[in-house]
């Protein structure tokens, strides 16, 4: 077994473009290859037989946990069946069909139709394309702009890597493109007056995205695109008052809401959508990584009531809208996003991301609050972040050379638990899946305060 592991790791340095990586330190062997080869409901292990707590999820992604065997049996009897065949011109299989129709049954009230694509990268790729569309059909060519905030994660295509916000998917690829702008992040913890108060930092987010649309001008400001809770750039929670004061101003100036759930759909927040947790009314809602539970590449974006019917107009006015994907509602895909979703009903785990994200949080902060360096503690039902800081009463930040997150994150991983280093910060992220249990949480909590102590003390 070690030669195998030994060929694959070779391999996989001469041969495998990995995403998001350091490709000279990969290549060169100055950072491990790990090969997985099995899973069972939150905990993975690979090919070498260690096993590790997967309290990431993958990449949120993983919501049902892994091992599920009805959702692997759903692939298995739809590719016997029919592996594929497109959805253009109204073709259809009856799992893609199933699940727009339970995606609508679960979604927040007034939305209407579902898109599917695979990723949630095209997913708000075709957002920003409908976006345009819609304006155009209206009669309003020059309204076309959509303001993201800094921090933001919307995708790493080149107008979806220009809505996001985060320097890292931006160097050297000449991003951001217009017709994207970006807006204050509802960062409270780096807010820069710390006099401030959660409602009157979510007045002055509210200011600043007022005073960018009347700067640009409201007629050429199409809409506004966030994700309920930051996710990647740093498991922010909003500020108390936060959405009903940016929606305030959205609606003053006709500005459509892009909700992008793709981290918050399906259970993440202890409720279906995250919209529905911090009331939030969206035009365009875009899902991906809990509709499978990333067992088939799927996403979708769901479209309400008002925004389709604009479509509809556009098409007996245009023809056929020339837009689609070869894979869209994928049969594979669509059949394991039924069986996900039956699963998530029928072990009730918007429930457990609920209850036991609670008691996840609460343990993380009573371990972890009072240190020196964790500046805090944040999160929302089975979302977590604890930021670490150099000087907690004056707020000041480790230099980024000295990777204190990725430090504190191996030292996890040594211990048996997968957190996420975040970018932009010294920041150590959570989102386990949705079936985790008190006892695995509490062993996350353990874990993460005993690699807290062998790197900062």
């Amino acid at each position: 077994m070690l030669d195998r592991n030994n060929e694959l790791a070779a391999w996989d340095r001469d041969h495998f473009f990995h995403p998001s990586t350091h490709m000279g330190m990969h290549a060169r062997g100055e950072s491990p290859v790990r090969v997985i080869a099995g899973g069972e409901g939150a905990t993975i292990w690979d090919t070498a037989g260690r096993k590790s707590l997967d309290a990431f999820a993958g990449l949120y992604c993983v919501n049902v946990g892994y091992g599920r065997q009805k959702i692997a049996d759903a692939i298995a009897e739809q590719a016997r069946n029919l592996a594929y065949y497109h959805a253009y011109v109204g073709h259809g299989s009856e799992a893609s069909i199933r699940l727009a129709k339970m995606i609508i049954d679960r979604a927040p009230q007034g939305m209407s139709r579902v898109y599917f694509g695979l990723s949630g990268s095209d997913a708000n790729e075709t957002n920003i394309k409908l976006i345009w569309y819609y304006n155009n059909v209206l009669g309003r060519p020059e309204k076309k702009k959509i303001i993201s905030r800094w921090r933001g994660y919307h995708g790493s295509g080149i107008m979806t890597g220009s809505l996001t916000g985060l320097q890292l998917f931006h160097n050297a690829f000449d991003l951001p493109r217009p017709p994207v702008l970006h807006t204050e992040a509802p960062y409270f913890f780096r807010r820069e007056d710390r006099s401030m108060t959660e409602e009157q930092f979510s007045d002055h987010c509210a200011q600043k995205l007022e005073e960018l649309i009347l700067a640009e001008g409201p007629d050429t400001v199409a809409a506004f695109i966030g994700e309920p809770i930051l996710g990647t750039g740093g498991i922010v929670p909003p500020p108390a008052g936060y959405w009903e004061k940016i929606q305030a101003v959205l609606k003053k100036y006709d500005v459509l809401l892009v909700a992008d759930e793709v981290v918050t759909g399906f259970g993440r927040l202890g409720t279906m959508f995250g919209s529905d947790h911090y009331g939030m009314k969206p035009d365009l809602i875009t899902i991906a990584k809990g509709l499978t539970s990333a067992y088939a590449p799927l996403s979708g974006i769901i479209v309400s009531e008002g925004f389709w019917r604009v479509l509809v107009e556009g098409s007996d006015r245009l023809g056929s809208l020339g837009h689609g994907w070869t894979y869209s509602a994928h049969p594979l895909c669509a059949a394991a996003g039924v069986a996900n979703l039956e699963l998530i009903d029928e072990l009730d785990l918007v429930t457990n991301a609920r209850e036991v994200g609670a008691h996840f949080r609460s343990a993380l902060a009573q371990a972890l609050a009072s240190h020196p360096n964790v500046g805090e503690v944040r999160g929302d039902g089975l979302l977590a972040a604890v930021e670490f800081v150099a000087d907690k009463d004056d707020r000041v930040f480790f230099d980024a050379g000295e990777k204190v997150g990725p430090r504190i994150a191996a030292a996890l991983l040594e211990r048996g638990v997968i957190g996420r280093a975040m970018p932009q910060g010294d920041i150590l992220g959570f989102a386990p899946p949705l079936c985790l249990t008190r006892e695995e949480a509490d062993t996350v909590v353990a874990a993460t305060a005993a690699a807290v102590k062998d790197v900062l003390g």
